[in-house]
């Protein structure tokens, strides 16, 4: 009996760490339709603005943009966003990191004094969702 209550209990926390969603982030509020936009997805805290947990790029069409990060696990995320209008893939930033390309963070999180927090853009998803994103000008 107990060899089945175990092999419940292990096929039981399976599923349930196996359970995907797909995130859908629309962008908008460019001021144009050059180079592209780069998204990366987050996950610790710790890691925010610095190593993605899942990046992409998409084209940007009548001034907006909508990616999709499929089969992630159910959980804690936010989003930062920047429009990469000479398409070389970097975030040109000026005097003390100050960004030069429009970026933007998920809940529209913004920083006082530097970059925006985790805590501020940080939102759960349990079941596919989709987000709406401005970037700041």
């Amino acid at each position: 009996m107990k060899k089945v209550i175990l092999g419940l209990v292990i096929l039981i926390s399976g599923f349930v760490s196996a359970q995907t969603v797909t995130l859908t982030v629309n962008t908008s509020g460019f001021k144009n339709n050059n180079g592209q936009v780069k998204i990366g997805l987050y996950n610790e805290e710790g890691k925010f603005l610095k190593e993605v947990f899942q990046g992409t790029s998409s084209e940007i069409k009548n001034l907006k943009a909508t990616v999709q990060f499929k089969d992630i696990p159910v959980g804690t995320y936010a989003v930062s966003i920047f429009h990469d209008e000479d398409n070389d893939g970097k975030l040109k930033t000026g005097m003390f990191g100050i960004p030069k390309e429009d970026t933007a963070c998920s809940n529209n999180a913004k920083g006082k004094m530097g970059p925006p927090q985790y805590a501020d853009a940080k939102f759960t998803i349990t079941k596919d969702t989709l987000i709406e994103v401005t970037l700041n000008n």
